[in-house]
């Protein structure tokens, strides 16, 4: 009988981006942060993106002395053209911007439907469609976006996000069909509530949706359905983001890798 070989166990030097250009979206705090560290801990050079100029030197600050390099890239993603430029030339694509409002459906307002859309699921569109030619060119690319469990499942009041990681699921699903004969993978990464302040100001908009304090929101909204109780933390996150990238993971591709504490298993 033949003994299958096993993989070496995975740990923080196991990824090796030397020479490879990534760019990561909302990489100013949360998520974002924690890719555009780890990547550049593995070597890469780092295009961090984001519209908070401060948050984006603070961080470019703390990398310096990585591996890699995070060079800060002011940019509004509602801006799609200047998206799409940016993209080019990248090894590796993390699509993590994101923004939430609580609202029912009838509330919810029309301009911020549209904006919930635009940078959530035609930015990564375009931030695609500007780094495929480079990866297709090479041979070689990685695609992680960075979803949600509501890319899976819905809730209730937040018709935009749901309905922008729903896409994104589909997004980054043809984009992995299209791209495997190139060596290019596309997949999801789907935390439940990551400590992020993205999450921190959901709390007082659900306590208003809900009608209870917010001391109430974490345990009987956010984490009711998680057998996990507790956050995720982004460097959590960072590192599935990472195993996307890496060598073990070169058969993954068109999926979801759920990190959601058991919420999803209801």
């Amino acid at each position: 009988m033949t003994v299958p070989r096993a993989l070496p166990a995975p740990h923080a030097s196991s990824l090796d981006l030397g020479g490879r250009t990534a760019l990561v979206t909302g990489a100013a705090g949360g998520i974002g942060r924690a890719c555009a560290v780890r990547l550049a801990a593995a070597g890469a050079e780092v295009r961090a993106v984001d519209r908070d100029a401060t948050g984006l030197e603070a961080l470019a600050e703390a990398a310096r002395d990585l591996a890699g390099t995070v060079e800060p890239h002011v940019l509004d993603l509602t801006d799609l053209d200047a998206a799409e430029l940016a993209a080019a030339g990248t090894d590796v694509l993390v699509n993590n911007a994101g923004l939430q409002l609580v609202r029912p459906i009838e509330e919810f307002p029309p301009d911020v439907f549209h904006t919930v859309l635009t940078v959530m699921l035609e930015a990564p569109f375009r931030l695609i469609r500007g780094a495929l030619p480079h990866m297709y060119g090479q041979g070689w690319g990685r695609i992680v976006n960075v979803s949600s469990v509501h890319g899976l499942r819905a809730s209730a009041y937040k018709s935009a996000y749901v309905a922008a990681k729903h896409g994104l699921e589909g997004l980054s699903k043809t984009t992995a069909l299209e791209g495997a004969p190139h060596g290019v993978t596309s997949n999801c990464v789907n935390p439940g509530y990551v400590r992020t302040p993205l999450v921190e100001k959901q709390i007082a908009d659900q306590a208003r949706a809900h009608c209870i304090p917010e001391e109430r929101v974490l345990s009987e909204v956010l984490l009711q359905d998680s057998a996990v109780k507790r956050l995720i933390e982004p460097e959590e996150v960072a590192e599935a983001v990472a195993y996307l990238c890496g060598p073990q993971a070169s058969f993954v591709t068109g999926t979801s890798l759920v990190l959601d504490g058991g919420w999803t298993a209801h």
